[in-house]
């Protein structure tokens, strides 16, 4: 009977092993089945945050639109109960607080007083941390922010703006902070928190918290480049525009002259440019020619350049004297043009009656002269200074008329000095020899001839080099 017994026990205590066997089994199945499906949705939320972040690039994205969609994204992969980005601000020196969700314990000292108005009034607290900046080392997100380092905190003892709030309702639990950088950018500060109730955030859960970290610093950075290309590509619209209209205002082609053959060029550096030239009716005999420089290039010289051209052609109307258009162009314009700005102009009048040219002007590079019975060129140097430099007690006893002399094929060359000071590739001068050699060469095939050379000339010097200055001329010659 001992055996059978013996027997029954073991089968009894093999079948009860395996039972609990089996038991356990299922549970372990059932808790990596657990696992599996909470790594499935955490997957999924990672793969929709990601998702989230590359469909908001298919269209341009407001800024603010995408600080909510990475902060809510990323409380809702972490089941956060909040959480806040923090942004570089335009000089570099301070965070600004780029998109805070409710719920969000707060991340940064808050004042006693705006803490007592909150008890009664949450706004007053909601309001505070809206407009408060972040210095570099000011509290958890200013250390995060200055040292680059990510953390993640279920205790508060090295954050004492954090500790005192942990016992009130606006405590925080854990929270998790990472730098967002993107190459030598620095970007931000992303964090999230859960309040004191709450559960604290897992090892695993900072690792996940830093990759989305990462994507938010390559979207944010992204979004600086985005809107840096619309904001050029506006910027580049608008020039045309600019371009246009100055096209407008510069003479599209010479007018007849009884006695003279002209022919003018602009070449802008830019898109817009600061040398003006222009041709202006004095009257039924007579003909005004205008050459000026702005000082810079770009926007601003193509502004006082329009500004010049205005106030030039409403004091040249039936006013024979150079000199005096000049005068008064510089009384009008000096009150306007800055301390660092001014405008180097020649003036002059053709007169086919008289058969001869009178000059004014106001420090611009000299005129040259060439001589069809000496086959010279030499400069025209009149006496004058610049607009906008001289309220007028010196500009107007500088500034005279100078008679220039012409006889049947002579010419008179006028240009800034983007032609003269134009550089090759080994940074040399074009200069103002070649540019004579270039009038010498020319002059006896007439004025268009004369643009056409000096032009061809300059861009065979320079080569490859850039143009660094606009370029304009005109060409006179006596028939």
């Amino acid at each position: 009977m001992m055996w059978p017994t013996l027997l029954l026990g073991l089968l009894v205590a093999s079948v009860a092993g395996w039972i609990v066997t089996v038991y356990f089994q299922t549970q372990r199945i059932r808790r990596l089945e657990r696992s599996h499906e909470e790594i499935q949705v955490e997957e999924t939320l990672v793969f929709d945050f990601l998702h989230g972040l590359g469909e908001a690039f298919r269209e341009t994205i407001r800024s603010q639109e995408l600080h909510r969609l990475i902060v809510e994204g990323a409380t809702r992969v972490l089941d956060a109960h909040g959480g806040a980005l923090y942004i570089t601000d335009r000089t570099g020196g301070k965070l600004t607080p780029a998109f805070i969700s409710k719920g969000c314990p707060p991340l940064i000292d808050i004042p006693p007083n705006i803490l007592q108005q909150a008890a009664a009034n949450p706004i007053a607290l909601e309001s505070f941390l809206r407009l408060h900046t972040v210095a570099p080392g000011e509290g958890l997100i200013g250390r995060v922010w200055q040292t680059g380092q990510s953390v993640c905190l279920n205790e508060f003892s090295d954050v004492p703006e954090l500790a005192k709030l942990r016992s009130s309702a606006f405590g925080s639990g854990s929270i998790m902070a990472a730098a967002l950088r993107y190459g030598n950018q620095d970007l931000g500060v992303l964090a999230l928190a859960n309040g004191p109730k709450g559960a604290p955030f897992s090892q695993g859960e900072f690792v996940v918290f830093k990759s989305i970290a990462e994507q938010s610093a390559f979207a944010l950075y992204n979004a600086i480049i985005y809107s840096m290309a619309n904001e050029k590509k506006r910027l580049d619209h608008d020039l045309e525009i600019a371009r246009d209209i100055q096209r407008i205002l510069l003479p599209s082609e010479a007018p007849a002259i009884n006695g003279f053959q002209i022919s003018g060029i602009n070449v802008p550096a830019r898109q817009v440019s600061g040398d003006y030239f222009d041709y202006i009716q004095v009257d039924a005999e007579r003909l005004g020619v205008a050459i000026a420089d702005v000082s810079g290039k770009g926007v601003p010289a193509s502004l006082i350049m329009a500004i010049c051209r205005s106030v030039l052609r409403a004091e040249a109307a039936r006013n024979p004297s150079p000199a005096d258009v000049l005068r008064k162009v510089n009384r009008q314009l000096y009150p306007d043009i800055k301390e660092d700005m001014f405008i180097s102009m020649a003036y002059l009048i053709l007169d086919h009656q008289r058969n001869g040219i009178t000059l004014a002007r106001a420090g611009h590079d000299a005129p040259l002269l060439y001589k069809r019975a000496s086959q010279t060129v030499t400069p025209v140097k009149s006496p004058g200074m610049v607009v906008g430099i001289d309220s007028g007690s010196v500009f107007d006893r500088l500034t005279v008329d100078f008679a220039v002399p012409l006889e049947h094929d002579d010419c008179l060359v006028l240009y800034t000095d983007g032609v003269t000071e134009t550089l090759n590739p080994e940074g040399d001068e074009f200069g103002l020899d070649r540019t004579m050699q270039s009038v010498r060469a020319s002059a006896n095939d007439g004025a268009q001839a004369i643009v056409k050379k000096i032009i061809g000339d300059v861009r065979d010097f320079t080569g490859s080099a850039p143009q660094n200055d606009d370029i304009t001329l005109i060409a006179i010659r006596k028939t």
